[in-house]
């Protein structure tokens, strides 16, 4: 568990890396705000096409093997962005470090796999603090490093950070017996079944888009409201990030608390926090430090929910968990890109208050979504499958 929630953190950071740096990226390929935003849009958009296309093979060949190849690969691929020449490469290599880097993906399910069924949420949690932590690291060290010693630096020392766990993952990690011999064209095309077969798995989808609109929503836009409403600059919005990381604090007590009472009252919790959030982001229209207390909250109702909602996706099919895990991805990444889409259009057109209320009425229906679900009796989950 050590080597693997290091190895979670790591991968995490990796993709987060970039986002503090993008104004000295901009400054030395002399690129304008607009260019300078493809590098986090292939970032992300390359680890949603390795989720997509990659973490379904944990189903067909070992984890061990794909992890060991993704991480040697994601060594590779930072390598690169250190010493890209253009924007276009460091775009590329954008790209390429995300999709390589999604096999945080596949260590959650090798968990689920290898976990005792009474412990599995706590483990779950555990590898879940990890990645949260590792996005934390990677956008506090991008900005630290890149201001004192140059942002090329910070892809260095994601390199060296990737390189000491090398050979623990070599000597440690275990392996994982193949779950079934359909070919790849078959593999993707049975995630569709997978949606077919299990209603909670469908329920899990809509909850986790109408979240992401939530919490895409908000990260898309703080930025912009705090220059345009309240003249603050780029460093108080980074500075969100930091109570915005308080879901680390906990996904591992709602794994335990999982294992104790089953996913229905995390969800319902969660999302109830997600509402609440909203309701305090109301106020930053007038309180700046009301976005900082919503940040808080809305981090801890989205990792609590992610935590619950994620071992129900690995407990239905034991056979298919890399390919649940793949859907649960794509509807995360899908409700963040359609959220920051949506929010950003809202915010220019009608301003801060009528984005709050859009993001409560997706939380409203993902609340709805769930207390349905519970009273047709589709909840609890036996997560011992």
């Amino acid at each position: 568990m050590l080597l693997l929630a290091a190895t979670t953190f790591a991968a995490a950071g990796g993709i987060h890396y970039q986002t503090p740096m993008l104004g000295a990226m901009a400054a030395e390929f002399g690129a304008d705000s607009a260019a300078i935003g493809w590098i986090p849009t292939m970032s992300f958009g390359g680890f949603l096409a390795g989720i997509a296309f990659l973490v379904p093979l944990g189903d067909r060949i070992d984890k061990r093997r794909l992890i060991i190849t993704q991480h040697c690969a994601t060594i590779g691929a930072l390598m690169a962005a250190a010493v890209a020449p253009n924007l276009v490469t460091a775009a590329a290599c954008s790209f390429l470090i995300g999709m390589c880097a999604c096999y945080a993906q596949t260590v959650v399910p090798m968990v689920a796999e290898f976990a005792p069924p009474e412990a599995r949420g706590r483990s779950v949690g555990t590898i879940l603090s990890a990645l949260f932590l590792g996005i934390l690291f990677g956008r506090l060290a991008g900005g630290f490093v890149a201001a004192h010693f140059g942002w090329r630096a910070m892809y260095w020392v994601g390199v060296g950070l990737l390189g000491l766990l090398m050979p623990a993952l070599i000597a440690r990690l275990p392996h994982s017996a193949p779950k079934t011999g359909l070919s790849y064209p078959q593999l993707l095309a049975s995630m569709v079944k997978l949606l077919r077969t299990h209603a909670d798995m469908r329920r899990v989808v809509a909850i986790q888009l109408l979240l992401g609109v939530c919490y895409g929503g908000f990260w898309a836009t703080i930025a912009t409201m705090l220059l345009k409403v309240h003249a603050l600059g780029p460093q108080i919005a980074g500075l969100i990030g930091i109570p915005g990381a308080a879901g680390i604090l906990v996904a591992r007590p709602a794994g335990r608390w999982l294992d104790l009472r089953g996913p229905g009252p995390i969800v319902a919790s969660g999302i109830s926090l997600i509402l609440a959030a909203y309701a305090v982001f109301a106020f930053g229209v007038w309180w700046p430090v009301a976005l900082a207390l919503g940040a808080a909250v809305l981090d801890c109702g989205l990792r609590a929910t992610m935590v619950a909602n994620q071992t129900v996706v690995n407990s239905l099919a034991p056979e298919a968990r890399s390919r649940s895990n793949t859907i649960f991805g794509v509807s995360v990444w899908t409700g963040n890109a359609a959220g920051a889409f949506i929010a950003t259009s809202v915010l220019a057109a009608s301003g801060w208050l009528a984005g709050c209320a859009v993001s409560t009425f997706a939380a409203a229906a993902a609340l709805a979504v769930q207390l349905r679900s519970r009273n047709r009796g589709q909840s609890p989950i036996k997560l011992g499958l």
